[in-house]
Order: C-alpha cells, then sequence, then structure tokens
C-alpha cells in the first residue's frame, strides 16, 4: 500500500505559485478581494399584511428579518395551508412571467417541505388551522455576464493541479438579491405570526449560473426554510443553538422523491439529480426545474 504523503508547511504557498499567471486571473482575485462578497438587500415593507405592528429585528449571518409569532397559538395548530406566492405589483419588471412564476413556485415548494416537519399540509381550498401567504416585495436580476464568468473561471480552477483543494467564490458583480413578506393566520383571520424577509446572493455559497433569475430562485428555497421554521417551532429561525441534521423526508425530498404531504405535490418536486448537473454546467433553472404541477393528480408518481 502506497504511503500516504507527509504534510509540507509550504504547500499552500506552493500552490498558489502554480496558478495560472495570466492578467486574467489577477483581475479576478483583485475584484473579488475589494469588491462587497454579499449583494445588498433591502428589508421592503409592502401592504398585504394584516398587521406590521409587533414585528422585532431578528437577523441572521446573511440574512435581515423582521418578525413576530405568537407561540402558542402557532404550536397548537395542526393542519395549514399555502396561498400561492405572488410578486408585488411593478417588482422586478425585466424578469420573465415564467421566470417569476419559476421564483414564486420555488417559496412554496420550500415553504411546503419545511412545514411539513410539524404540520399537515392541505390543498389551497381546504380548511386548516393556519393559513400561510407570502409575496415577493422585491428582487434583483443576476448578471449573466459575470456569472458566466464566475463559472468559467471556477470550472478552470477546478482543473488546476495543486496541492490543496482552492475554492473559488464568484465574482462579486451583478449578484441578485431577494426580499418577501409573509404572514400565518388563524380561522378568524387574525395574524399569528408575520417575517419581512431579505438576502443579497453571497460570493463563497452562492451558485453561480447564467440566467437573470438565478439568485432570486436560489433565496427563494432560503426563505421557504426560514419562516417553514419560524411557524414549525413557534420562535425565530436564527435563535436555535446549534445545528441539527434535516428531517428524513426533506431529504429525500430534495433529491426529487415525493414528498411527504400529498397538497406539496402542487408545487412540483425539487429537481434532484438534474439539478446537481445543471448547477455544475452553471445552466439556468429554467432548464432544470418543471416548476409546479397543474393538478395533484397530474404529478409524477
Amino acid at each position: 500500500m502506497a504511503k500516504p504523503s507527509p504534510w509540507r508547511p509550504n504547500a499552500c504557498r506552493e500552490a498558489f505559485m502554480r496558478l495560472p499567471s495570466s492578467p486574467m486571473c489577477f483581475v479576478i482575485l483583485a475584484m473579488v478581494a475589494l469588491l462587497p462578497a454579499c449583494a445588498s438587500a433591502p428589508l421592503v415593507q409592502g401592504n398585504g399584511l394584516t398587521s406590521y405592528e409587533t414585528m422585532k429585528s431578528s437577523d441572521g449571518w446573511f440574512t435581515k428579518t423582521r418578525l413576530s409569532v405568537n407561540k402558542e397559538q402557532v404550536l397548537a395548530a395542526k393542519t395549514i395551508k399555502i396561498v400561492p406566492t405572488a410578486f408585488a405589483p411593478t417588482v422586478a419588471p425585466k424578469l420573465s412571467e415564467q421566470q417569476r412564476a419559476l421564483v414564486a413556485n420555488a417559496v412554496d415548494r420550500a415553504l411546503c417541505v419545511g412545514l411539513s416537519d410539524r404540520f399537515t399540509v392541505v390543498t389551497p381550498d381546504s380548511q386548516a388551522d393556519l393559513t400561510v401567504r407570502a409575496s415577493i416585495t422585491r428582487a434583483t436580476e443576476t448578471g449573466r455576464v459575470a456569472a458566466g464568468l464566475s463559472a468559467a473561471t471556477s470550472l478552470g480552477m477546478s482543473l488546476v493541479d495543486t496541492a490543496v483543494p482552492i475554492p473559488t467564490p464568484r465574482i462579486p458583480i451583478g449578484m441578485g438579491s431577494l426580499s418577501l413578506e409573509a404572514e400565518a393566520v388563524d380561522v378568524a383571520g387574525q395574524q399569528q405570526a408575520s417575517i419581512l424577509w431579505a438576502r443579497g446572493a453571497n460570493a463563497f455559497f452562492s451558485s453561480a449560473r447564467i440566467s437573470k433569475v438565478s439568485d432570486a430562485y436560489d433565496l427563494a428555497d432560503s426563505f421557504g426554510e426560514d419562516f417553514g421554521e419560524l411557524l414549525v417551532k413557534g420562535e425565530s429561525p436564527f435563535d436555535s443553538s446549534g445545528i441539527g441534521l434535516p428531517a428524513w423526508h426533506k431529504i429525500k425530498s430534495s433529491v426529487g422523491l415525493r414528498p411527504k404531504n400529498a397538497a406539496c405535490e402542487q408545487f412540483g418536486r425539487y429537481r434532484g439529480l438534474k439539478g446537481m448537473i445543471g448547477d455544475q454546467l452553471a445552466l439556468p433553472p429554467e432548464w432544470t426545474d418543471n416548476g409546479a404541477q397543474k393538478t395533484a393528480q397530474t404529478a409524477r408518481p
């Protein structure tokens, strides 16, 4: 059996010295060093919620939020339904109808899967203890040229022979952002939870794909996870200590298998292997996500 190579103290320096020394490489590194690593994402209040008065700030590492929750009433609820998410008027006019629908549906899909941790999710025409509705109040586009250059750089770096792995951040230009507002109301129409939420793409953790809607699409999923956790636990998703393992039904859903609650089929399934391959190739999410199902009966077996 081959003897493992010993650790060399100068391995990192040697790896760096073997990087391509073209002018473009230095330009990219300089841009990454000098520009902000996250896109700006302000909280944008619309006029679609029952009340905004009791909200308090509860930010995460990359996320800005103001929220409120009546923990006792939310935890007492057993059933929940999701009103399909919509864009507020005049938001993101440069996105196509297909792209807007894709982002809105990504919110609902992530919400449905997240809420399934504790709730029985029912269809919008059914009675439920809580009704969730969300609205997209701001969405900025992803710069396709910068995203394409970032994807090409990442692919090129993966082919470089180095002694240590080299993470390749995105070029922090043209990164998108997303802002939403949402609430959960009871059968009497009383607000039991609400949130204003905003987040921008991150140069280190956001995938670069050649699509105007790429970042908004990814961030829609993040919002669904955060608001879903607020309702499942009855407390801010950013207050919990430690990192828990995801529920088994979430793992299955993430690879495109049947969701825990049949009502979630109306929002389609996650892209699974097709999405993973598409992301590696920087393909637009419009090419790999089939979107919402027309009816639950047309869902895949």
